[in-house]
């Protein structure tokens, strides 16, 4: 089907009331969805002004880095927004009695509720995509990006005459910089070995960066190691060393989180990468991602739900949608529960796609199945 035959196709399988309402509830959800992702990524935001405060991170630089947790924020905020957006386009439809006049035309629940089941077919596509291929490489785009950032500015933040702290186990001082950035009469606090205490001493160095990695060439200097477990006080002369100023060692440099993982890698970890211990958490990982894009069609149905079964009022009612949050609510903090559980305990995995599934389906069945069991019991015309 090509673009220009797919208007008139939506135009003639779509009734006018079907895209009537789906214009209401796609334009809602896209507006909900981004206000609610730019004011979490504007608290997210906040973590990392140190580094444009402190280490004189370009604007271009900061917006670069935090927009690549944007896709982690879609496919959270997404099923929530969903729920909203077809309780308050349906609470609107029935306080501006229009639910009222579709109904007495002859409108069914199902003809009532499709465009909301369209809308969250579509926020379950949109989820499924981000969530197996869109937010692990963002996620680990964001990894390394920051700690190039980190490593490189804590480089360069030295200042003449000043005791820079470059991480909580390094501390360096620098006399002067002359113009070819040669560094002067250079001072080394290394900690991060807590047991072999270290005081560099040298002449003169240069600063390189090497794979993303700062380093410091030192030349004419001096290595005083103290040993806190017999007190002893090493010390080795030499003419040229090199040192790491990255604040990340090296042995957890190539440590990635789940987050950055793809669901393959998920659901059969590397016994070599990931302990026994976290082999639960990893895998219920990996269902999470699989069946969070469930859970706009489970919250859509609760909030079509909530609608369009019960009683008319006149005067509206604001127990029926406190009732649905309340739900949403007790979902959200079940599924976070069960999350904790099944990570424990793999044996409770296969409750996660059922618990995000069924309420969804026992909306579907109560709000649909006893009309078309009505329905099939009228007598058919002769």
């Amino acid at each position: 089907m090509t673009a220009r035959s797919l208007l008139p196709w939506l135009h003639h399988h779509f009734l006018t009331l079907d895209r009537y309402v789906l214009r209401q509830l796609l334009i809602a959800l896209a507006a909900t969805t981004g206000g609610l992702v730019a004011l979490i990524w504007l608290m997210q935001s906040l973590h990392f002004v140190p580094l444009v405060a402190d280490r004189g991170l370009s604007l271009r630089v900061f917006i670069e880095l935090t927009s690549l947790l944007l896709p982690s924020f879609v496919a959270v905020v997404m099923p929530i927004t969903t729920f909203i957006v077809s309780l308050f386009v349906y609470q609107r439809l029935a306080s501006d009695r229009e639910l009222t006049v579709m109904q007495a035309a002859g409108l069914s629940s199902f003809s009532l509720a499709r465009p909301g089941l369209i809308c969250a077919a579509l926020s379950t596509l949109i989820v499924f995509v981000l969530n197996v291929w869109f937010v692990p490489s963002s996620y680990h785009a964001f990894r390394q990006y920051e700690l190039q950032i980190r490593n490189k500015m804590a480089a360069f933040m030295l200042q003449d005459g000043v005791f820079t702290k470059v991480s909580n186990t390094m501390t360096v001082y620098i006399r002067s910089r002359d113009q070819n950035g040669v560094l002067q009469n250079i001072l080394v606090e290394d900690d991060r070995q807590p047991d072999n205490h270290a005081t560099i001493l040298a002449s003169r160095g240069n600063m390189v960066v090497v794979d993303d990695v700062p380093r410091v060439v030192l030349y004419d200097g001096s290595r005083q190691v103290l040993d806190r477990k017999t007190g002893r006080l090493n010390m080795l002369v030499f003419k040229q060393d090199t040192m790491d100023f990255s604040t990340t060692p090296p042995s957890s440099q190539h440590l990635r989180d789940s987050a950055e993982m793809s669901l393959s890698e998920l659901l059969s970890p590397d016994p070599s990468a990931v302990s026994a211990r976290d082999m639960g958490k990893f895998k219920v990982e990996g269902w999470r991602r699989l069946t969070s894009p469930l859970t706009c069609f489970s919250f859509a149905m609760i909030g079509m739900f909530t609608m369009l079964r019960g009683a008319f009022s006149r005067h509206g009612t604001i127990t029926r949608p406190l009732v649905a949050v309340l739900c949403i609510v007790g979902l959200l903090a079940g599924a976070m529960l069960l999350q904790n559980l099944a990570g424990r305990d793999i044996r409770l995995i296969p409750l996660i796609p059922l618990f995000a599934t069924l309420p969804g389906l026992i909306c579907a069945y109560l709000l649909f199945v006893p009309e078309i069991k009505a329905n099939r019991r009228q007598p058919r015309p002769a």
